[in-house]
Order: C-alpha cells, then sequence, then structure tokens
C-alpha cells in the first residue's frame, strides 16, 4: 500500500470516529457517551479509537467541528454573490442559528466540561482557529482588491466566531435562546460594515 493511500485511510478512519461520536453526543448527550460506544458506532476497535483520540471529548470536539465547518462554509457560498460581506455573513448565520437550538445542551455540556480542562481548552481554540480559517476562505472571493497578504479575510473569520464564543458566554451565564444571542452578535457586525 502506497504512503499517500495509507495517509488517506487514517484519515478517514479519523473522520469516521469523529463523526459517530458527534452523532453519539447528539442524540444521548456528552456523559452518557462512552469511547467504547463511539469505537462501536465506528466500528473500530477500542485500541485504534484511543491511537487516534486522547479522550471522547477530543473526538466530539473534532466531529461537532466538521459538522458545523461544513455548514457554515455551505451557507456562506450559498449566498447570492451581490452581498456584501457582512450581509453575507449575517444571511449564512441566519439559515444555521435554527440549528444551535437542537444542540444546545450538548454545547453547554461540552463548554463546562471544556472549561474544566487545560488541555481540552488549547483544543477548543484550535477548533475555533479552524472555523475562522474556514470562514476567511469562504469569504475571501467577495472582498475586492484581495492581495496574498491581505488580513481581512482572517479578521473577518475571527470577528465571527468571536461573536460566536461572546454569544456562548453570555449565555452560559445568563441563558435564555442560544440561537437569539447568535443571531444578534452576528448582526451587530452589520451594524458597522466591513470595509471592502
Amino acid at each position: 500500500m502506497s504512503e499517500s493511500l495509507r495517509v488517506r485511510k487514517r484519515q478517514r478512519t479519523r473522520e469516521r470516529i469523529a463523526t459517530a461520536a458527534a452523532q453519539l453526543v447528539t442524540q444521548n448527550g456528552l456523559s452518557a457517551t462512552t469511547a467504547d460506544q463511539i469505537a462501536q458506532a465506528a466500528d473500530v476497535a477500542r485500541a485504534t479509537f484511543f491511537r487516534y483520540f486522547e479522550s471522547k471529548e477530543y473526538a466530539v470536539a473534532e466531529g461537532f467541528t466538521a459538522t458545523w465547518i461544513a455548514a457554515i462554509t455551505d451557507a456562506l457560498r450559498r449566498q447570492p454573490p451581490d452581498l456584501s460581506v457582512t450581509e453575507a455573513l449575517t444571511a449564512a448565520f441566519s439559515e444555521l442559528t435554527p440549528g444551535f437550538a437542537l444542540v444546545e445542551q450538548n454545547i453547554a455540556e461540552i463548554e463546562r466540561q471544556t472549561r474544566d480542562s487545560l488541555s481540552l481548552r488549547a483544543w477548543t481554540l484550535l477548533c475555533y482557529l479552524n472555523f475562522e480559517t474556514a470562514i476567511a476562505e469562504a469569504i475571501a472571493p467577495r472582498l475586492p482588491d484581495l492581495t496574498v497578504d491581505d488580513p481581512r479575510p482572517r479578521l473577518i473569520g475571527a470577528l465571527a466566531m468571536a461573536s460566536v464564543r461572546i454569544s456562548i458566554d453570555d449565555w452560559l451565564r445568563d441563558g435564555g435562546s442560544l440561537s437569539d444571542r447568535i443571531s444578534r452578535a452576528v448582526n451587530s457586525m452589520a451594524a458597522r460594515p466591513i470595509k471592502e
């Protein structure tokens, strides 16, 4: 087997485990989901699971991240080309926010566990960076006069994810609707449009 084929096979296995982890947690919650259940759902041995992931939380984080990155970038790419960057971001997040209501309890459980673990907090920051990069790549074609070293796409991605992070923080502290909080935060970006 060639090295590239081995790499692709390992990547597919990792994705399968992460997807199974996210699906099980969505159905059953984080505390009710075990590494053994994830391994079984992904059709891998327990030892294989731990070769790819340090804990179930890491697998869940990667699974959720991949799912939501695909959802966010797909929603951004579906927006009409005549929309500005801020209009496209606002419209894309408007499409997605009802989905947050379906996973609010899972998000709360994961966020609370993450905040109790230094290594998981570091992992979460990496996940947010992956979101920022994906948003930057999806939004870049909408920016005129884009240059190779143009900071605008990354700044926009960072601003969008900062809106999500602040919304989650406020929601965990004060309650209410996570979907509403994210909508308000992302819409506030449009109040002072990004220079394009």
